[in-house]
């Protein structure tokens, strides 16, 4: 690993010392990039201090398992079964096939019971706790730890009358946070998706590393980011109704008022933020991505930018998209005045149906002369690799 470079200049002579005068210029950091794999590694992604899972040089995977009495194992990996071999000391073991680069969900079935490999650390996946390994990206660094000053990221509880629960999220503050107490600071409100919960952008997703690199490059403005429990039930119904917040018909309207009633004041009230909303964005993933359009559109009081990666807007074939999201979108002049940045993003290897739901609304948007920024991630399916490359390319456009 390299360490910074801070480079000085010097001004000259004070004539009234007699001692140089030197002013710090803007420290200039050396990035490391992820080297060719030559042998094989140790998955990043292993619980430390163990050695397999390895990622071989033609990025296959080999695996062992410790399991003496079973009698078949199985890994499912990257949407294909491998039958593991036992060897004489009741090790077992299997090599995948290549894998996509990028970070994958897995899964041990040991005589037909689905379970976590315990060489693998644990994310929350799947709507439970999975294995999970990287596949390195040769030649990146956006999304790897680097000499660069850190941010950290916070957990924090509130209770939500709505929900009639204790919510927790996951706040980012950037390096420097807590160095000047009157400095403040812009929100990005960033939604994971279905099956994930709050923790995964910072541990999935990278999402720390890939802001306290931005910033170091001055790329991104230096902000925070709140990271919230995407599941929101109504705890209070009116008679006769059902519980408000389910996945149907993709309205998240508990998840909404969670958000801008509750959520936004309570970080407002914990964090030195900037609190209007020329200094507000949202963003999500997949579902995230619908609940990020839902949320910024129909509060454009609320929020300047507004982000979906794998999942944008959704509007019904027979709506005119004037009377979308309450119309928003009615005045495309006005709200291009308004709204600074809409940014939608989809990976070319997704489904049919998650490629046309975006690409269609990007589409919409064009025929209602709507500004946004639309990105196609090369190679890559509905996964993480997609959505640190949307994260880094949204970031970049933010607060500015």
């Amino acid at each position: 690993m390299k360490f910074k470079h801070i480079t000085y200049l010097c001004l000259g002579i004070a004539v009234t010392a007699g001692l140089f005068a030197c002013a710090q210029k803007e420290p200039v950091y050396t990035f490391v990039t992820q080297p060719p794999i030559t042998e094989p590694i140790s998955a990043s992604t292993n619980t430390r201090g163990i050695e397999y899972p390895k990622v071989n040089p033609d990025l296959s995977v080999t695996l062992r398992v410790d399991a003496p009495t079973a009698q078949k194992v199985v890994v499912d990996m990257g949407g294909a079964q491998y039958e593991m071999e036992k060897k004489e000391d009741g090790l077992w073991w299997t090599t995948t096939r290549p894998q996509d680069i990028g970070f994958h969900y897995y899964e041990i079935i040991v005589d037909g019971v689905r379970v976590s490999d315990p060489s693998s650390e644990q994310f929350f996946g799947m709507g439970r706790m999975a294995s999970g390994i990287e596949i390195p990206e040769v030649g990146i660094d956006y999304y790897l730890p680097q000499q660069v000053p850190h941010g950290d990221v916070r957990i924090k509880h509130y209770w939500s009358d709505i929900t009639q629960k204790w919510r927790r999220c996951y706040v980012y503050t950037p390096p420097g946070y807590d160095n000047d107490l009157n400095k403040k600071y812009p929100v990005l409100y960033l939604q994971h998706g279905a099956g994930e919960d709050e923790t995964g952008w910072s541990t999935q997703g990278k999402m720390d590393y890939i802001l306290d690199n931005l910033i170091a490059q001055q790329k991104a403005v230096p902000m925070i980011v709140v990271m919230d429990n995407g599941t929101a039930v109504d705890a209070r119904p009116s008679a006769g109704e059902a519980p408000r917040g389910g996945r149907g018909m993709f309205s998240f309207d508990t998840f909404v008022e969670v958000i801008t009633t509750e959520l936004i004041p309570e970080i407002d009230k914990s964090f030195r933020t900037k609190a209007d909303r020329e200094n507000r964005a949202v963003a999500g993933l997949s579902m995230g991505g619908f609940q990020a359009f839902q949320t910024g559109l129909t509060n454009l009081d609320k929020f300047a930018y507004i982000g979906g990666f794998s999942g944008a807007g959704r509007i019904a074939a027979d709506t005119p998209i004037a009377e979308a999201y309450g119309g928003a979108f009615a005045n495309a002049e006005e709200f291009n005045k308004k709204v600074k940045v809409v940014y939608a993003s989809i990976g070319l290897k997704e489904s049919d149906a998650f490629y046309r739901t975006v690409n269609d609304f990007h589409k919409q948007l064009n025929e209602a002369g709507i500004n946004h920024v639309y990105y196609e991630s090369e190679g890559t399916a509905h996964e993480w690799l997609t959505w640190r490359r949307s994260l880094h390319q949204y970031a970049q456009l933010l607060f500015k």
